[in-house]
This record gives structure tokens, sequence and C-alpha cells, in this order.
């Protein structure tokens, strides 16, 4: 019985060494690469730079992210990466591939004096933000020089002339953002003086954020040329939604 065992034993341990030379001998089985999805996306709206930089972030160590451009001009991107992670690219893009937001803005470029003995434009009498800023500034008087309107698509420039001889020149670049019900209109202003041909002078720089409808001053400026220090340049802007 004993001599049964002990070969039983035995026969055990020689089975599970010869297991382990066999284990030992093998290769080491390396990092298997997971299975890619392809997919092929035509972009309607959103320029193929601008998505290949934003889907970058979220591409995963063996993904891939290249862009084709077709013949009709539209943009391809071709997408390679695990299935999570297209699902999730597809879904971004479904989210900010949307047509642009198209804007109207009204623009008004008002003179204002610190002389009593002028007049406001009757139009600007009641104007609630022209009071607003005689009770801000020091300006008893205000005139109207000129009103147009930029009309443009977000995160595209558009421009305007101005003044009675058309000598400043307005600049803006809008963004429309929309959280959930909330909406409102950021823009890049630039006002310059821009006479003839000469070089344009900057007179007003700014970033503003408006609701859209809302009036807004951008900025206060001393006129272009002139000495007179007891005036100053207003610049007011209205955004609207095109829906």
């Amino acid at each position: 019985m004993k001599t049964r065992a002990w070969l039983g034993a035995a026969v055990a341990l020689a089975l599970f060494l010869a297991g382990s030379a066999f284990a030992a001998g093998q290769p080491q089985e390396k990092g298997v690469r997971p299975a890619l999805r392809k997919e092929i996306v035509k972009l309607k709206y959103m320029d193929a730079n601008d998505a290949q930089m934003l889907l970058l972030s979220y591409r995963s160590r063996e993904g891939s992210i290249n862009l084709l451009r077709d013949a009709v001009g539209g943009s391809l991107i071709v997408i390679s990466d695990t299935p999570e992670t297209v699902d999730k690219m597809l879904a971004l893009i479904r989210e900010v591939d949307v047509k642009p937001a198209e804007l109207v803005f009204t623009v008004q470029l008002i003179l204002g004096s610190e002389s009593a003995k002028e007049k406001t434009d009757e139009a600007l009498v009641n104007d609630p933000i022209v009071k607003e800023i005689r009770a801000l500034l020091k300006y008893k008087s205000f005139t109207l020089l000129d009103s147009n309107l930029i009309r443009t698509i977000e995160r595209t420039p558009g421009q305007v002339t101005m003044g009675r001889q058309g000598q400043y020149l307005l600049s803006l670049k809008p963004k429309y953002i929309r959280d959930g019900k909330e909406e409102s209109i950021q823009a890049d202003i630039e006002f310059g003086y821009y006479f003839s041909g000469q070089q344009k002078t900057n007179l007003i720089q700014s970033t503003l954020a408006m609701r859209p409808g809302e009036k807004t001053v951008v900025g206060v400026s001393k006129p272009q040329g002139t000495e007179n220090v007891d005036r100053g340049l207003i610049l007011i802007i209205t955004g609207k939604v095109l829906k």
C-alpha cells in the first residue's frame, strides 16, 4: 500500500513538473491588439481639420483619424479605433457638426459731448442705454453719427464702414452659444479709424458676451483727428439670431 501511494505521488509530481517545464518553454503571449472598427464620416458643416483636432483627444493608443477630400469638395474623416471609442466620436460629431447660426448685428456710432449747449438727437432722447451712459459718464448731449447692419454666420468675420465719411471700420467675429434654453452671443470686436486707404488705427478692441436682442456698449474712444477732448465716440451693438 505504501509503495502504491508513493508511486502515485511520484507520478503526479512528474506530471506537474513536466507541465511546468512545457509552459516555461513556451513564448510568453504578447499584448493582443484589440479589434478595431473603421467608420467613414462625411462632415456637413464642420471643417475637417477642426474635427480632427477635436477627435484626437478621444483617440486611443491604437486608433487613427485621417482626412480625405471627396470629389465635390466635402470633407471626409476616416476613423479607426475601438468600437467604444468610435461610438463616442460619432456621438460628438453629431453634436458639433450642425448648421452654423446666422446672426445680424445692429451697430450705432454715437458722438457724446460734454457741452450742455448742444442738443441730443430726438431719436436718442428716450433711449434707455443713452440714459445709462449719461448717468455714468460726463456727456450731456448725444448725436447719432451712423447706424448700420452686419449680417454673418457664427465663427465667420464680418465688417462694415461707419461714419459720415466712411472713415471708421468695424470688424467682428461672432460665436453663438446655446446651453439648454439659455442663448448668448460672444463676439470679438475691433473698431478703428481707416480713411482713404490709410493704415487702420485701432480705437476700440473688445470681446463681449450679450443676450440676443440686448443692447450693449462696446466701448468709448476719442474721435480720430480732433483736439476736442470734451467729445467721445460711443459704439453700441445689438445682436440677434435669425431662426
